[in-house]
């Protein structure tokens, strides 16, 4: 299962998963009935050969985490990106989302 990071800013949630070693075509990013789900495909075969011995190794692995997305996401203006073996997922918050969130002021005593 691979590491989740999930954050809040004032204008996006952002979810980014570390996938070592994986490549952005064996990743499948969905969402379907107000839930995003992030699935993975990992395939490594390693071959070597030498002049006593043959050696041929293969490794296979799958993962999917979901996440329920609030109502406040624009879903139509999802975006993900993967680079150095790191998926990030923007969920932008609706335009009425960011004008409603106000800062209230704390006072003291």
């Amino acid at each position: 299962m691979p590491a989740v990071d999930v954050a809040e800013t004032d204008k996006a949630y952002e979810i980014t998963a570390e996938l070592p070693g994986m490549e952005d075509k064996n990743v499948e990013v969905r969402l379907a009935s107000g839930v995003l789900s992030i699935k993975g495909e990992k395939q490594e075969e390693k071959e070597q050969k030498d002049k006593n011995y043959y050696r041929r190794e293969r490794s296979f692995g799958s993962f999917e985490r979901s996440f329920q997305v609030p109502d406040d996401v624009d879903a139509d203006k999802i975006e993900a990106s993967f680079k150095n073996g790191v998926l990030s997922v923007i969920l932008p918050k609706s335009a009425e989302a960011q004008q409603q969130a106000k800062k209230i002021e704390v006072k003291t005593g």
